[in-house]
């Protein structure tokens, strides 16, 4: 078979992506640069590191939301609130220990996020957006910080009052 014909069998980016990637893994690895999909494989690497930086807003939203709903609405905290801050903190923190180029970006895009969360804690809660404050009241510091949470104190025995 010739290389011709090699090349009709393969699949198509565009209609077997998952076989597709695999050839192409098996290509490069074989070291068969010259029968790579060249522009496709360039554009999927690109399309990575857009997926990391999609990812960590999505986090940062979904946790500056929770934030939002803690300190205005403390008397109705609940623990799975406190859960889902703490388990956005560890992926955004993994997320840029595995990238971290992406260090800065979590702080670039607070002022997107924190809109975005604004809207939707306004939804979940019932409470007007203007009940929040116009700008992040949170520095990127501090929403990260596994220790910080806005508003006043909270324990477990909280739960027990309700």
């Amino acid at each position: 078979m010739n290389k011709i014909e090699r090349i009709r069998q393969r699949a198509s980016y565009d209609h077997d992506f998952a076989r597709w990637s695999m050839e192409q893994a098996a290509l490069i690895r074989q070291g068969r640069f010259d029968e790579v999909d060249a522009e496709n494989v360039a554009e999927e690497i690109e399309s990575l590191a857009r997926s990391d930086r999609k990812e960590i807003r999505n986090r940062q939203e979904v946790l500056l939301r929770h934030l939002l709903k803690w300190e205005f609405q403390p008397g109705k905290r609940k623990a799975g609130w406190r859960s889902t801050i703490f388990e956005q903190r560890q992926q955004l923190k993994l997320l840029i220990k595995e990238s971290p180029s992406l260090k800065a970006y979590p702080a670039s895009q607070i002022s997107w996020c924190y809109d975005l969360a604004c809207m939707k804690a306004a939804d979940e809660s019932g409470l007007p957006e203007s009940s929040f404050p116009n700008e992040c009241p949170y520095t990127a510091r501090q929403i990260l910080d596994d220790k910080f949470l806005p508003g006043p104190p909270w324990t477990f025995e909280d739960l027990a009052a309700d």
